[in-house]
């Protein structure tokens, strides 16, 4: 599946990275504990958080993720933008809640990194 599955389930706002909707993801991680991420987050996988500074594009870059989404219509800062832009991290951002949106992704066949097999 893709980053643009993801703003579809999700009816997410592309932010930032609109070109680079089409790249595969492998998983999906619900955190707002950017040090759980680093832990347990699997590379190619979409951060979904409600932290909108750019120490969450600093984490998703060392982590080696696809993307982020923002949950609960959080925006993030021109700052937050101009990094992931800068980095080639899609952004997008949803209305709905982390749970809501971890749901429908999980319906659809998205799978934590707990769950996932290579």
């Amino acid at each position: 599946m893709t980053i643009e599955d993801i703003r579809r389930i999700l009816e997410a706002e592309v932010v930032a990275g609109e070109y680079l909707l089409g790249q595969k993801v492998a998983t999906v991680c619900g955190s707002d504990l950017m040090s759980d991420v680093l832990a347990f987050a699997r590379p190619k996988a979409v951060l979904l958080t409600g932290m909108t500074n750019s120490q969450v594009v600093r984490t998703a870059e060392m982590a080696d993720l696809a993307g982020i989404c923002f949950v609960r219509d959080k925006r993030p800062g021109q700052e937050t933008v101009e990094l992931a832009e800068s980095k080639d991290i899609p952004l997008l951002t949803t209305p709905l809640s982390m749970f809501e949106s971890c749901g429908r992704l999980w319906k659809e066949g998205f799978v934590g990194g707990s769950e996932y097999e290579d």
